[in-house]
């Protein structure tokens, strides 16, 4: 059960986690200015930006696109429940603090495999009272799993919203697209998929460096071209919802990106270069800078 996830043991889950090695959960919660990570993930993080100075903008607009699309399924479309695999480290903005401030009884249910999110997944168990919050400590290469535990939460003879944000790249293909054809088979008529996906169609030089990066750290790490993106829609029978898979930061562009509160000058002066991106204001990004494709599908 979900619940039972987070009564695990912490001895046993200290010993699930490999501080030694680089996580992609961690090294996103370097570029999103979080606490919980280790030196490994720092040092792939700034290796990752040293071979693309501008490549926090992928990681910070990816964020933004999460909270585009799920404020408008939540506003227009009447979206109240979400399954959100390959969650990541707790952050501002989670999904289901986006989705309950439209509608406060909004479900979510978040999925991860990495112990550290799972040591942090209380915070994501915050949801207002009329709404749910569940996690699932599953991997997803095992979907059958996650929608026998997902169930427990949501009810899918209602449309469900599933988010697979920046995570199928870390798949390769004879596993990528039958998963996400078992998971998009269990949902309702109604229901949307939430998809973003590294690619080298824009910038290859830029991605092709980071990706040596984290292939390096043994990272499974897939750069799909737009066609292949698309597959995973119309394999599937979705319905592209405008303006169709675009790069991430043209998805409804209307809002702009939040920009942070900024520190004094001399703290800003003394940090390391990983450590000033989350900073950054992300409103100045250009076509050469961007490596990611996003789109939303409808289930007919």
């Amino acid at each position: 059960m979900p619940g039972d996830a987070l009564s695990q043991d912490p001895a046993e889950l200290r010993r699930r986690i490999d501080s030694s090695k680089a996580h992609p959960a961690r090294v996103y919660d370097v570029f999103l200015g979080g606490k919980d990570h280790y030196p490994a993930d720092r040092n792939a993080a700034a290796a990752g930006l040293a071979a693309n100075p501008r490549g926090y903008l992928d990681v910070r607009h990816n964020r933004d696109f999460l909270r585009r699309a799920v404020t408008a399924l939540s506003r227009e479309d009447g979206i109240r429940q979400y399954l959100d695999i390959g969650t990541g480290l707790p952050t501002a903005e989670n999904v289901h603090q986006i989705a309950q401030r439209t509608a406060p009884e909004s479900r979510v249910v978040y999925v991860d495999n990495d112990p550290v999110v799972l040591a942090h997944a209380r915070a994501l168990l915050t949801s207002g009272p009329e709404g749910r919050t569940d996690y699932i400590d599953a991997d997803l290469k095992n979907p059958a799993h996650i929608l026998e535990q997902a169930a427990k939460t949501l009810d899918f003879d209602q449309p469900i919203a599933l988010c697979l944000v920046a995570i199928l790249h870390f798949v390769e293909d004879e596993e990528a697209y039958p998963i996400v054809r078992e998971l998009i088979d269990a949902l309702p008529s109604g229901s949307r998929i939430v998809l973003s996906h590294l690619t080298e169609d824009l910038n290859p030089e830029n991605i092709r460096a980071v990706q040596r990066t984290y292939t390096e750290r043994g990272f499974t790490f897939v750069l799909r071209s737009k066609a292949d993106v698309e597959r995973f829609f119309t394999e599937n029978g979705l319905e592209p919802v405008e303006p169709g898979v675009v790069p991430v930061h043209h998805w409804r562009a209307d809002d702009a990106a939040p920009v942070p509160e900024q520190p004094e000058p001399a703290y800003l002066a003394g940090l390391e270069d990983i450590e000033k991106v989350r900073y950054r204001d992300i409103n100045d990004v250009t076509d050469a800078d961007i490596n990611v494709y996003a789109g939303v599908g409808r289930k007919g």
